[in-house]
């Protein structure tokens, strides 16, 4: 009994060892193709099994991309590898060889940066850039430290005491005057930046008061200057003095006026209550006067389509011929005899667009008196 349960034992490990060695190693008919830089692993081999798994074919579709997955690992694991001699440890790649199948881009290529002003000097002049170690060796406290930044050499926001200048004001806080300086030279920096930007994206900064640098300005360009700066008080320019014969600014704009938010308590209950009644009250307010605008014009609205109506009419009739009559105001008809220089009568003067010439230079019917 003792030596078949040892046999058995030893079977059923065998069989599961088989079993290991069955999952791990997969047969194709057609080799798959990988790119290990990109993972991927393609399959040619036709589906056949899929074919005659029915309407149902998760099972088959589990175990085909399982069977791939497991090919992926295995020449995953066939790539170089760096292991620990002493622990006598192997791990899996670090790296991966570059990828061969080129797949397309999520968003498009990066444009280039534009060169700012001083890159396009230094380009045009041919200036390469020095390149600058970042520490440097500090005299103060004897050892080295960065260049910029914190912590930095030669620091003189660290001082406790600093020397007046002999032009200077005794009185002035030097202190306060280099934190200011360090202020208007952060913002300088700030705006070329700025500059940059718009110079790159092709667009143009407005100035602060609508006036070039450059000291040559236009007529409407001191003018919209001006107007900036007489609106740009608390009163929106309303109290501002004007020329004897300056016109008032087109589009200046009001000031808002807000309610208080602490005030008269007993407006505010009035203003409620009067918006509750208008909007529970089922009859709506009419607003007589605006009625009856609004009927008027429509009515002279009315009258004016008539008399057009009326004018365009008459004047179709004056221009339209009568059934066997002579038409007015017009060239002759051609059922009629036709006097002038295409027969009829000859006349000493000058042939007529229509009927007789009595008197004055009117071709065509006769003239009012």
């Amino acid at each position: 009994m003792e030596g078949q349960s040892v046999e058995a034992l030893l079977a059923k490990a065998e069989q599961e060892e088989a079993e290991k060695l069955q999952r791990i190693t997969v047969h194709k008919e057609l080799e798959l193709e990988f790119d290990l830089g990109n993972l991927l692993a393609s399959d040619r081999n036709p589906p056949t099994v899929l074919r005659q798994a029915g309407p149902t074919p998760e099972a088959e579709l589990r175990a085909l991309a399982r069977d791939n997955t497991q090919l992926l690992i295995n020449q995953l694991w066939q790539l170089p590898t760096e292991g620990l001699e002493e622990a006598n440890l192997s791990l899996p790649p670090s790296r991966l060889p570059e990828p061969t199948t080129r797949l397309p881009r999520e968003k498009p290529l990066p444009r280039p940066r534009p060169l700012t002003r001083w890159q396009q000097f230094a380009r045009i002049k041919g200036i390469r850039p020095k390149k600058k170690t970042n520490l440097v060796w500090d005299e103060v406290s004897g050892q080295w430290r960065r260049r910029w930044g914190y912590k930095r050499a030669r620091d003189d926001t660290k001082e406790w005491l600093i020397e007046v200048p002999g032009s200077a004001d005794p009185l002035e806080d030097q202190f306060a005057k280099r934190i200011q300086a360090k202020k208007e030279r952060v913002a300088k920096n700030e705006l070329n930046r700025l500059r940059n930007l718009a110079r790159a994206h092709k667009m143009q900064l407005p100035s602060a008061a609508g006036l070039h640098p450059t000291g040559h300005q236009s007529k409407e360009e001191l003018g919209r200057a001006m107007q900036v700066a007489k609106i740009s008080t608390a009163s929106v320019g309303r109290f501002q003095e004007r020329l004897p014969k300056e016109k008032a600014p087109r589009g200046s704009g009001k000031k808002r006026k807000f309610q208080p938010l602490f005030g008269d308590f007993a407006a505010e209950k009035k203003n409620q209550l009067e918006l509750l009644r208008v909007m529970n009250s089922k009859k709506p307010q009419l607003d007589v006067t605006r009625a009856t605008n609004k009927q008027m014009r429509e009515e002279d609205q009315e009258e004016a389509a008539k008399r057009r109506k009326m004018s365009q009419k008459g004047k179709r009739k004056g221009n339209r011929q009568g059934p066997g009559g002579k038409r007015k105001g017009g060239p002759p008809s051609q059922k009629g005899k036709r006097k002038g220089n295409l027969g009829g009568k000859m006349h000493s003067g000058p042939p007529g667009l229509g009927g007789k010439r009595k008197g004055g230079q009117h071709q065509g019917g006769k003239r009012r008196k």
